[in-house]
């Protein structure tokens, strides 16, 4: 039998991690969960609460971090470099203290230099962090972007590279966030195009998907714009999501859902990809 997707969304932790957290969760129906665990855009790093995450990780609720969306590996300015590396070792360490299973982290752009020079930086500066996090720590997982600008990852052919420059790490893992695929040209919404996306990401990371943001899209098939959109009223449709927690490769893996409004709009959401389910 085909193991079951959990399905969740991303929570707001106010009134602290555990506490807002599970509790958001219980509202919007959701089996799993996303978290913060410090300032999304800016580079201050949160000590956070030894109690709150003791109570999250003995809760039994599996949860991811997503990492500070200032990260960019790629840039050429030394200052960016230098705090997305803390960042990224102090969420790793925060994600371990909470019991998460994952770190998302966007794969980040070449800015204004070539992506040779960009991609010699994820090596340089990405490898000795994925070889700090012990066997049964958090994955460090890979989320392609919409391929706007000069972003280093957006099909699911470009994580090859990117895994190969990372010497196919064994904590490096992926997210696979649905508008961006749709967004850099993954057509999710034709007939057969989960399978066709899901078959070619097994190609170069197989086993390596470990989460799926499931968002749909405001934007057509391309646009290279990353507009998330409720599930089932955007682009992608909602057959695709039923297509994807039916694929073989995505047997399994959480699925979380980023997508707009409050908690009522989140519920309906999670409701649906569970009847799809």
């Amino acid at each position: 039998m085909t193991p079951s997707n959990l399905i969740g969304g991303h929570v707001f932790v106010a009134g602290g991690l555990a506490t807002g957290g599970l509790r958001h969760a219980a509202d919007i129906g959701a089996e799993m969960i996303q978290v913060f665990v410090s300032n999304p855009r800016g580079w201050a790093l949160s000590a956070g609460d030894p109690a709150e995450d003791a109570k999250l990780r003995e809760s039994g609720m599996p949860a991811f971090v997503h990492a500070n969306y200032l990260v960019n590996f790629g840039s050429p300015t030394e200052a960016t470099l230098e705090s997305s590396v803390a960042v990224i070792r102090h969420t790793l360490r925060r994600a371990a203290a909470i019991g998460a299973l994952g770190v998302v982290v966007h794969t980040g752009s070449a800015v204004s230099q070539s992506r040779e020079d960009a991609m010699r930086q994820v090596r340089e500066h990405l490898l000795p962090l994925l070889d700090e996090i012990p066997g049964d720590g958090p994955d460090l997982l890979l989320e392609p972007m919409a391929g706007q600008g000069r972003m280093l990852c957006a099909t699911v052919q470009d994580l090859g590279p990117y895994l190969e420059a990372l010497d196919f790490h064994p904590k490096a893992g992926v997210c696979l966030d649905t508008c961006h695929a749709f967004a850099a040209g993954h057509d999710l919404a034709a007939p057969d195009g989960v399978r066709l996306t899901l078959d070619a990401l097994h190609e170069v990371a197989p086993g390596r998907l470990k989460l799926i943001h499931a968002n749909d899209s405001k934007d057509a098939c391309g646009s290279k714009r990353d507009r998330h959109e409720n599930i089932g009223a955007g682009h992608i449709g909602a057959q695709a999501f039923a297509d994807l927690m039916r694929h073989p490769v995505a047997a399994g893996v959480p699925v979380c859902i980023e997508t707009p409004g409050k908690a009522d709009k989140h519920r309906e959401d999670i409701e649906l990809l569970k009847k799809l389910r």
